[in-house]
């Protein structure tokens, strides 16, 4: 330790190694700050959870046949079936799977229509495969669109992982909010186009029907009382032509209820050669129905053909029109993609609209309120998902943190009766943040997929800030002693601290790398192991070369001897 002690004598004597210790922190400090914005560590809420199964939504679009989105669905099946880490495929065709944890936000149980499937994939345990799940749906994601997506045009395939923290509906969700619903639509197309062209986004979907044409077969309840028929009749004929209906039951001992007996015709008969209106009226007056006095009555005589459009979905939220545009990230922050977005809508909109952004740092920071710059309509596109959760836990959590850091503040300044050598211990807590930062820089060399400074690595950096305050006490308290009880100098007293506490400092640090080792490797509190980690052995070295500097400068430190000194029950009496 002599060794030590007279490296931090000679630092704390000459005025250009403490410049050189202090430049270096500070440059150590901003350097770690500046990895944020050229994104060599990226922040999200939680990182990619493998799991033992994964869900695949289709959705063709608004109008499509059953047959279509079956076609689609096989393919993706089929596709599914060659690899070799998949056990088993549920295909739910029209319907959504049983709620399971993802599905609870993402209307799986709404789901009912011929549009729509969604997949359910079992997976190998995920201790016996190598390839986690959320690795395994980024590689699968751009094959299974290319190859199935092109069977039907504007079919979207979503590939959604159980979540590893609170699930949202997206990682990316913009709520378009206005009145006027037909300019909503405009607007949410242009806002999925900018998503679908932004780096990083995949799955990009817009949550609303499309709006096609139809043909309609309005019953004439005038022509068909006079033709001898009923409305029941022309209802039950169009239903067995087009579709099918139930038409008995059966009763078996084994089944409580009643078993329906489901009438239709082949697929041949159902389907026409073409979607043209007169393919259609020649379908219809091809059925006859037969009237009260016996005579066939053409069906196309009493019944009308109507091209119109659909009706489309109408969605609110908080009593307002809105329409949910959603976007997944492919394994990358939302924080990037988010901003480089919002960049690209503010320039896009700002030709026909009023753009202006939320004022103040709130949730909602990232809002953008557009005003039509002819008609003066409002329409407000609200930032929500996965991101708005990271935005809440990290605001919590910042929250959190400053009140930390009061309290502790606090507390030192009660005890040392001085808010000078309170700062240097908070000072040399919070540098501990260079090393939570460049923990998970160096952490990202080792891992498969990107390591994310999440949620819990915050949760770490906050434990840190009691554990690096308590190496700065134990300077600060035996230089005091010795200052005091044995009339030492104030810079060697500080480097007689700084060595003799050199070796309790360094084997705390030691055990609490240990004990945190064991959390480094799982994929959720792998954050808070690295940050641990990493800033306890950077708590060390602030706290052994740049925490001495700052009481070598501090007159706080400069204390007088004490005419008695008690130490350890031993007198010493000047």
């Amino acid at each position: 330790m002599k060794k030590l002690e007279q490296f931090i004598y000679t630092i704390l004597d000459k005025k250009s190694k403490k410049m050189l210790v202090i430049v270096l922190t500070v440059f150590a400090f901003f350097g770690s700050l500046l990895m944020f914005p050229a994104q060599l560590v990226l922040a999200k809420m939680l990182p990619g959870k493998s799991d033992n199964t994964f869900s695949i939504y289709v959705d063709t679009p608004s109008g499509s046949s059953i047959e279509q989105t079956k076609n689609v669905s096989s393919c993706v099946v089929d596709f599914l079936q060659k690899e070799k880490e998949v056990m088993n495929i549920e295909l739910f065709l029209g319907q959504g799977i049983p709620l399971d944890y993802a599905g609870l936000v993402k209307g799986t149980g709404m789901k009912s229509a011929e549009n729509v499937a969604e997949i359910s994939v079992n997976l190998t345990d995920k201790h016996q495969r190598d390839e986690p799940s959320f690795l395994m749906t980024q590689r699968l994601r751009p094959l299974v669109k290319d190859k199935c997506e092109k069977l039907v045009p504007q079919t979207t395939i979503k590939f959604i992982e159980q979540p590893a923290g609170p699930p949202t509906m997206a990682s990316i969700v913009v709520e378009v909010y206005g009145e006027n619903l037909n300019e909503i639509r405009k607007i949410s197309t242009d806002v999925a186009d900018i998503l679908s062209k932004t780096k990083g986004l995949v799955d990009v979907d817009m949550m609303a029907d499309e709006i096609y044409s139809k043909y309609e077969l309005v019953p004439d309840k005038e022509k068909i009382a006079r033709s001898g028929l009923s409305v029941e009749q022309v209802n039950n004929i169009l239903y067995l032509a087009f579709e099918g209906m139930v038409i008995a039951h059966k009763n078996a001992k084994d089944f409580p209820d009643q078993i329906p007996i489901f009438l239709a015709l082949d697929k041949k008969s159902k389907q026409l050669r073409s979607d043209e209106k007169e393919v259609l009226q020649s379908k219809i007056s091809s059925l006859n129905l037969m009237n009260t006095e016996g005579m066939l009555v053409p069906l196309s005589e009493v019944v009308t053909i109507r091209k119109a459009d659909s009706s489309p979905m109408i969605m609110h939220k908080n009593l307002n029109r809105m329409i949910n545009v959603i976007a997944e990230t492919d394994m990358v922050s939302q924080v990037y993609p988010l901003l480089d977005a919002r960049e690209k809508m503010m320039e896009y909109f700002a030709k026909k609209y009023e753009v202006d952004k939320e004022p103040g740092i709130t949730t909602y920071m990232f809002d953008l309120h557009l005003t039509d710059k002819k008609t003066g309509e409002k329409f407000l596109l609200r930032w929500d998902g996965e991101m708005k959760v990271t935005l809440d836990t990290f605001r919590d959590l910042g929250a959190a943190f400053i009140t930390a850091l009061v309290l502790i503040f606090l507390l030192l300044v009660v005890y040392y009766k001085s808010f000078v050598l309170s700062g240097i211990i908070l000072l040399g807590s919070f540098l501990s943040l260079i090393g939570v930062i460049v923990g998970h820089w160096v952490a990202n060399w080792f891992t498969s997929e990107t390591f994310f400074l999440t949620a819990t690595s915050l949760i770490g950096f906050i434990a840190l800030m009691g554990i690096s305050s308590r190496n700065s006490l134990l300077l600060i308290d035996f230089a005091k002693s010795l200052m005091q009880c044995h009339g030492m100098p104030k810079r060697q007293a500080i480097a007689v601290a700084t060595a003799t506490r050199a070796k309790p400092i360094a084997l705390t640090a030691v055990a609490i790398i240990l004990g945190s080792a064991l959390l480094a490797s799982d994929p959720i509190f792998g954050g808070l192991g690295v940050a641990l980690i990493s800033g306890t052995v950077a708590a060390v070295f602030v706290s052994l070369f740049f925490v001495p500097i700052l009481m070598d400068s501090a007159k706080a430190m400069d204390f007088k001897a004490a005419e008695y000194c008690d130490i350890n029950n031993i007198s010493i009496t000047k």
